[in-house]
């Protein structure tokens, strides 16, 4: 399975992107995608997640300004990033977790900045 992230760049304060991840290979059944970030020194942390039948969840430092939606029948993810702020940049990582195999793959990461 691999992960191709895409989407990342540079916007002003207040701007929005929209980030893709497309996985490919054998992905078979119950699979939860996620968005995480990370900045140079700091710990990766998780910004938005949804299950395979739909459910989301967010981290409160982007909750009401973010959306994660996926597409099954593409095996893509997306990230809405609206209202964008300079702590918002980061290198955004997507994830997909195979739960019923007991396996996790990462995207390579896009890099977005958000200049004030």
């Amino acid at each position: 399975v691999q992960l191709q992230a895409s989407g990342g760049g540079l916007v002003q304060a207040g701007g929005s992107l929209r980030l893709s991840c497309a996985a490919s290979g054998s992905i078979f059944g119950i699979n939860d995608m996620g968005w995480y970030r990370q900045v140079p020194g700091e710990q990766r942390e998780l910004v938005a997640s949804i299950t395979s039948g739909g459910i989301t969840s967010y981290s409160n430092s982007v909750k009401g300004r973010f959306t994660v939606s996926r597409d099954n029948s593409k095996n893509t993810q997306y990230l809405q990033m609206n209202s964008l702020k300079p702590e918002d940049t980061a290198r955004y990582y997507c994830k997909l977790d195979l739960p019923l195999l007991k396996r996790t793959y990462w995207g390579q990461g896009t890099l977005v900045t958000v200049s004030s």
